[in-house]
């Protein structure tokens, strides 16, 4: 069983930056791959970027490629997602989640997730 735990959410203007942290709990976190996803309003939840469990080979969105960066410290149980050049159609609840041993942008192959942090970018 893992547990996550977002934070680091906001309300931001465009062009700001802020850094999501997911902490998890549990056993085995360097087993897991990671991801982050968002779900704007009335929209479906979609893919915003995956790190796999030894933390190589980083994916992006491309609506976010070049501004987003994901990175994990499995000695601290946490992956980060530092948002740069944020605009206003980043604003959605980011969710993070975990794949045992998998690192996939389809959300079907993760097993847990997190109760998502809201990020707000006015323009």
């Amino acid at each position: 069983q893992v547990q996550l735990v977002e934070s680091g959410g906001g309300l931001v203007q465009a062009g700001d930056s802020l850094r999501l942290s997911c902490a998890a709990s549990g056993r085995s976190f360097s087993s897991y791959g990671m991801g982050w996803f968002r779900q704007a309003p009335g929209k479906e939840r979609e893919f915003v970027a995956r790190i796999s469990w030894i933390g190589v080979s980083p994916i992006y969105a491309d609506s976010v490629k070049g501004r987003f960066t994901i990175s994990r410290d499995n000695a601290k149980n946490t992956v980060y997602l530092q948002m740069n050049s944020l605009k206003s159609e980043d604003t959605a609840v980011y969710y993070c989640a975990a794949a045992y041993q998998s690192s996939s942008s389809r959300e079907r192959y993760y097993d847990y997730w997190g109760q998502g942090t809201q990020v707000t970018v006015s323009s």
